[in-house]
């Protein structure tokens, strides 16, 4: 036998000795899941395999009866008079106050996301030198943004304000003006168009952009704009970073539990022409290379006839806020630099400062949406380890078990890959973040709304399926909302991934 004969066959039995050895791992790793998975739908369906053993002997001991227990046990309901009223009394008194004060459901009708021209997209070379040709920036400077925009996940597509396309920029508080009409009356337009609302319906409006403030507020431009109602219950929140989305979702929420049979629409955007810096300091430099144009518009419902219509029901909503802690408060903070240019730096404690924040979040979420297997599990490993001092790892819950989609906030490669990570999701979980960071960069809080369309989109959306959008923001907060899926959900007109679903998800280059 040949020299190359035996080396193939010495090749050819350590692969199959070493595939011998995984093959055990690999089928014990398949036991575990089908372990676990039947673990979850027996404690899920506990009551039921109960219940039915219990109905049987009902049903037996009933047959078994005979015809004259039957008849006296009749006679004896039908003369105790007194306590057929006393008991139909407590059971309309108790739904009547059960109906007058159970919180009202609210809907989203529609909603829609800003696709801003092509004109305005920025490849890499371009925007490198395009500021270079500013001025502002030095070699340095310039080779950081370079690195960052390599790494970033962001795609060669992603769209700037006409302002900054200029050479020189003209960051002035008319361009700004003229931005965030763009993005805010091209959003609502489509919404309008798509649901077929009249402007004197609308009689709640919350309008949430950090960054830009200007007077009168962006609530009022759309107030002017759509000539709304003069009674408006109108909203303007500002400062309040990249959740302020779910935010503003919260807010609306709360004012369509007191005023009744009303529309509240929610417009989420971010503002860059006025929040461009032009400086070298490296960690105010970041929010250059990932914050792009966008924005979102979302119409709510609290009337029982838009349920019909609607797409989703709220579920939940829940805040976490850590601004008490001072790393907390100052990880993500506009100030000025050593020159007095004035942009948002980001501290290197950001990912720590945010896991933080997200632990605390999902502590409050997961007793409202895991189910009681997991919850079991993790207050079984909770007492073990206080009661016991048992070394054992803290359990993270299977948020899949809760959750059909998720829209994580896309803010950047890296809090993508973190929560990818601290929550066990697949690829597949994380799908739309990851293509909608490439496709359009951080929009800021509407980030979350191109990747529900994402999913959307892919014709993925089922009726009955739960949603979890979950966004961090300066100050710091971490909030969630949780959506029901209350038909197959199929893209809106004009959806901002309606000419380029097709060519998703696309490889994305390694950090």
């Amino acid at each position: 036998m040949s020299t190359s004969a035996t080396n193939r066959g010495a090749t050819t039995a350590g692969v199959q000795i070493h595939q011998s050895r995984r093959l055990p791992d690999f089928l014990h790793s398949v036991n575990l899941k089908y372990v676990k998975l039947g673990y979850h739908y027996l404690i899920t369906h506990l009551l039921t395999l109960c219940l039915v053993p219990l109905m049987a002997v009902i049903i037996i001991e009933a047959c078994r009866m005979n015809p004259e227990d039957i008849h006296q046990l009749w006679l004896h309901l039908q003369y105790n008079l007194v306590s057929v009223i006393t008991c139909s009394a407590f059971l309309v008194f108790g739904s009547t106050a059960y109906i007058m004060t159970r919180p009202r459901s609210v809907y989203l009708v529609d909603y829609s996301c800003y696709r801003p021209p092509s004109d305005l997209e920025v490849q890499f070379d371009r925007f490198i030198e395009h500021s270079r040709l500013t001025g502002d920036f030095d070699e340095s400077a310039l080779e950081f943004q370079r690195k960052i925009l390599e790494r970033s996940g962001l795609g060669e597509e992603t769209y700037v304000p006409e302002a900054m396309h200029d050479i020189p920029p003209r960051p002035s508080m008319a361009t700004a003006r003229q931005e965030a009409e763009q993005v805010m009356f091209g959003a609502l337009d489509n919404l309008f168009r798509n649901t077929g609302i009249k402007a004197k319906d609308i009689g709640i409006l919350v309008v949430n952009c950090s960054l830009f403030n200007p007077t009168p507020s962006l609530s009022a431009m759309i107030v002017n704009k759509y000539k709304l109602r003069g009674n408006i219950r109108s909203y303007n929140l500002g400062g309040m970073g990249c959740s302020a989305g779910v935010i503003a979702i919260d807010l609306a929420k709360d004012l369509l539990q007191v005023h009744r049979n009303t529309y509240a629409v929610v417009v989420s955007t971010e503002n860059i022409t006025q929040n461009w810096y032009f400086g070298n300091k490296k960690s105010m430099l970041i929010p250059n290379c990932l914050f792009r144009m966008g924005g979102s518009a979302v119409l709510l419902s609290n009337k029982s006839k838009d349920r019909r219509r609607a797409k989703y029901k709220l579920v939940h909503v829940v805040r976490t806020h850590r601004g008490a802690d001072d790393k907390a408060f100052k990880c993500v903070y506009q100030e000025q630099d050593d020159v007095g240019k004035t942009g948002v730096s980001l501290s290197k404690d950001l990912m720590a400062i945010a896991g933080g924040a997200l632990k605390t979040n999902i502590t409050t979420l997961g007793p409202l949406v895991l189910p009681i297997s997991e919850q079991l599990l993790f207050f079984a490993t909770l007492v073990s380890k206080k009661l016991f001092n048992a070394k054992v790892k803290p359990y993270i819950p299977d948020f899949k078990f809760a959750f059909d989609h998720f829209c994580i906030h896309a803010g950047g490669r890296a809090v993508i890959d973190e929560l990818e990570k601290n929550l066990q999701l697949l690829p597949a979980h994380v799908e739309p973040s990851r293509m909608t960071l490439h496709r359009f960069g951080n929009t800021s809080s509407s980030s979350i709304w191109y990747e529900l369309a994402y999913t959307e989109a892919k014709g993925r959306m089922r009726k009955g399926n739960r949603v979890w959008q979950i966004a961090f923001g300066s100050g710091f907060k971490c909030n969630s909302a949780v959506w029901e899926a209350l038909r197959k959900v199929n893209p809106s007109p004009n959806s901002p991934w309606e000419d380029c679903i097709h060519r998703y998800p696309v490889e994305v280059a390694a950090a």
